[in-house]
């Protein structure tokens, strides 16, 4: 395993995450308890939840993940041995079931106190934004929706202040953002220096071959700023296994099941994705690892996070660590992505 740094900490995560959210849903208490075991075996060391998850979110699953994960931190003993992240719901039709009062302090507050509750722990390493409380162009929007865009009250420096309340509690330990933007990152890290607060630390975008959009604004942000992203989606829904071209993607399948989640497969997702398959199986690769090991290598990426319904996908996905991709595969990377760029928003 390779490690890095949280930025601006001494907090030292694997440069793989183990994501979460069909914990609950697609996988039992004990599928989630035996792949924590076997990632921690492979030195992995970051574990990423929500209070929203699993999905699709409802109020008869919401929270079950990050109980899972709260039993094992109980069974197993190992709170020192893991880095945990999660986060608050942001607000929307989505989650009326959890809370209609988005990041009001009381709201935050309660959030943290109930995911405490359910992770069986004391603190919380990373607390992330899931997601804006003002309408923008996040979850597979592509562009601003500056026609329809509803009333919003600024509230930046107020999130931000009772976060960094939270903090001083030991109630948690840094903060993130998550679906954000280059303008909301940029307040949020000018309202951190003005008032003399701890800034966001992390931001928790989509990033896989099929969206590169962080490229285009968010990565000078990243760099700039030092705020380390850590990719969402690398696999884009399993899309990126190659296994819905093939063919052999089982029934138990994320898109075999939750077709709604349709967002990485358009007609011009599938023919890039085709075309990367070519590029994978043509250099001795499979395309999971080709898909991971791209995001792992770029500079900018604090973690990858990955996610499986099985050990086999999960040592896959994890042994993409070790998989360094060359200039010729970079190169013919690049010339699928100037044809067809980013056909998953």
């Amino acid at each position: 395993m390779k490690y890095t740094k949280l930025p601006n900490t001494n907090i030292e995560v694997s440069k793989i995450c183990l994501g979460s959210m069909t914990w609950g849903n697609q996988n039992t208490e004990a599928e989630g308890h035996q792949q924590i075991d076997f990632a921690l075996e492979q030195g992995v060391n970051f574990i990423d939840t929500a209070e929203l998850y699993p999905v699709p979110a409802n109020a008869e699953t919401q929270g079950k993940t990050s109980e899972i994960i709260g039993s094992w931190l109980k069974k197993s003993g190992k709170r020192k041995d893991v880095v945990i992240a999660s986060k608050i719901a942001g607000p929307g039709d989505y989650t009326a079931h959890i809370r209609t009062t988005g990041f009001s302090k009381d709201s935050i507050k309660e959030a943290i106190d109930l995911e405490l509750k359910r992770l069986q722990t004391d603190y919380i390493d990373l607390y992330q934004l899931h997601w804006p409380e003002r309408d923008t162009n996040k979850f597979g929007i592509r562009n601003f929706p500056h026609n329809t865009i509803s009333q919003w009250e600024d509230n930046f420096a107020e999130v931000l202040e009772e976060l960094n309340a939270q903090v001083k509690s030991g109630k948690i330990r840094h903060i993130g953002l998550s679906n954000e933007n280059s303008w909301g990152t940029m307040r949020y890290l000018q309202e951190a220096k003005d008032n003399n607060l701890q800034r966001p630390i992390t931001i928790q975008n989509a990033y896989s071959l099929l969206n590169r959009l962080f490229e285009y604004e968010l990565v000078e942000v990243s760099v700039r700023e030092k705020v380390g992203l850590l990719a969402y989606s690398p696999m884009a829904f399993g899309v990126l296994s190659g296994k819905y071209i093939k063919g052999t993607a089982r029934d138990n399948a994320r898109l075999a099941i939750h077709p709604r989640f349709a967002r990485y497969s358009s007609e011009q997702s599938t023919e890039a994705t085709r075309r990367y398959l070519e590029v994978a199986e043509s250099n001795g690769l499979s395309l999971a690892q080709m898909s991971l090991a791209f995001i792992n290598q770029q500079p900018f990426v604090t973690s990858t996070i990955i996610g499986a319904t099985n050990l086999e996908q999960l040592k896959e996905n994890i042994d993409s660590i070790n998989v360094t991709l060359s200039d010729k595969i970079l190169y013919e990377i690049e010339a699928v992505h100037s044809a067809i760029p980013n056909p998953a928003p």
